[in-house]
């Protein structure tokens, strides 16, 4: 299955553009630290994947910008706890529509998570 990305609307794609260059720019910062880094990428493949219902995605990206938001509950720089919360949400939100997360979109996560772990930068 290949990426697409979803549309909720006209004006919406702004929005959804920003988001997922937020997602990736987080991603490539935080990837090693965060055990849950698959889930995450997984979520963002059927968040954008157009096969995915409206309400599945809504859920999704919900939880995508609960992580990339600079203030949460508990700050991202703490150490140990600092994702903690993050992981708490997209934990919930998996749950809510994991029926909805295909093999294939955890398939992009691996490989998306093996080409930022051989890139140096």
């Amino acid at each position: 299955m290949a990426y697409a990305q979803a549309s909720f609307g006209p004006d919406d794609s702004d929005s959804e553009q920003s988001l997922q260059r937020s997602v990736w720019r987080k991603v490539r910062r935080v990837a090693a630290r965060i055990p849950f880094a698959e889930d995450l990428l997984a979520a963002y493949y059927c968040a954008f994947d157009r096969a995915t219902p409206l309400q599945v995605r809504a859920t999704l990206i919900g939880a995508l910008a609960y992580f990339v938001l600079p203030l949460d509950a508990i700050p991202d720089v703490m150490p140990l706890l600092g994702f903690t919360d993050d992981a708490v949400v997209l934990a919930t939100a998996i749950k809510l529509v994991a029926n909805h997360m295909t093999p294939a979109h955890r398939d992009q996560a691996r490989d998306a998570l093996a080409r930022l772990s051989a890139d140096p930068h």
